[in-house]
């Protein structure tokens, strides 16, 4: 018997459809599912844990041999809703802020956003437990990412869209994770696993209704704040992002 490929998927509201569409396609035979969060997932894929995963793309050049094999990826082209800075302050008057552990995708682009766009200096700090979010309060802000955005969305004072701040710095889309192996892969299973993409954003429709979330519009997350399509604008913004990532590395953290 084949070898199963190892898949590793993110346990989000927003990897649903990709879930759905897998679910309900024949190169379900063909994977074994693994669950976890996003960082996690990152270093799963570092370790050869599994084959290919939708991880947070800041992985990218820490990968011997990336190959992002899929026209699929989490992406936006402006506010994207669930990664956000949440404080009690305006911005320019954060003084430290607690940086979500489950992506390092998205604590780079707070601090490239910290830097380059908002031109302010917090103190950071690594989130390392479970909860966090009560220590958002005075000048102490927090990057909150994923389903607990949705819920720190309803009671946070002010709250920046990361993905609408890049947009507003940049002009470009935003990646957040995208379907990445760590090896070759066989063709026919990559085609297959496309496909499989493909029907879970078809059926977008189907997802919305089998998922009773009350925290926010799912019908208009799915459609509006994510960008399941890996185009030209996605991948443009992805090669900026990892260009000022690159910078931010060679810098000493302030």
């Amino acid at each position: 018997m084949q070898e199963k490929i190892r898949v590793g998927i993110i346990n989000y509201l927003n990897v649903k459809p990709f879930l759905y569409g897998i679910k309900r396609s024949p190169v379900l035979k063909q994977v074994k599912l693994v669950e976890t969060y996003p960082s996690k997932l990152a270093d799963m894929l570092l370790s050869d844990e599994v084959d290919i995963g939708i991880v947070p793309v800041a992985v990218i050049p820490r990968l011997k041999e990336p190959y992002i094999v899929s026209d699929y990826c989490i992406g936006c082209d402006g506010p994207v809703a669930s990664v956000c800075l949440f404080s009690e302050v305006p911005i320019h008057k954060v003084e430290r802020v607690w940086l979500d552990y489950q992506s390092r995708t998205s604590v780079a682009l707070a601090q490239i956003l910290f830097k380059n766009y908002w031109g302010i200096q917090p103190l950071l700090e690594d989130a390392q437990g479970e909860e966090f979010r009560h220590l958002i309060t005075g000048a102490t802000a927090a990057v909150v990412i994923g389903d607990r955005a949705f819920e720190q969305r309803k009671q946070s004072t002010y709250i920046y869209d990361l993905g609408e701040a890049w947009k507003a710095y940049t002009g470009l889309n935003f990646v957040f994770a995208a379907w990445i192996a760590n090896k070759k892969l066989p063709e026919d299973f990559l085609e297959a696993f496309n496909q499989a993409n493909a029907l879970g954003v078809q059926l977008i429709d189907e997802v919305v209704k089998e998922t009773d979330y009350p925290l926010f519009d799912l019908n208009a997350y799915y459609r509006y704040n994510i960008n399941y399509m890996l185009d030209e604008r996605k991948q443009a913004g992805l090669e900026e992002f990892l260009f000022q990532l690159k910078r931010l590395r060679s810098q000493p953290v302030y």
